[in-house]
């Protein structure tokens, strides 16, 4: 879990950033936003496969411009 250790010394502001950016880094907000709604397996297994062809589709694409 990330956290951020203040001193009296420390601006409010900068500790913000410091644990807004350990908040981000760590995935919590992606996974709060997943598991706020619940999802069919199958309506999961459906997404998964849809951005696996869209990754797919963009390599092909970047491999054909250069």
């Amino acid at each position: 879990m990330p956290g951020v250790i203040l001193d009296d010394s420390d601006n409010f502001d900068i500790s913000l950033r410091r644990f807004k950016k350990q908040i981000e880094k760590a995935g919590v907000l992606s996974e709060l936003k997943k598991r706020q709604h619940y999802e069919k397996p199958s309506v999961q297994r459906k997404k998964k496969k849809a951005a696996a062809r869209k990754r797919l589709l963009k390599k092909m694409r970047k491999m054909n411009m250069s």
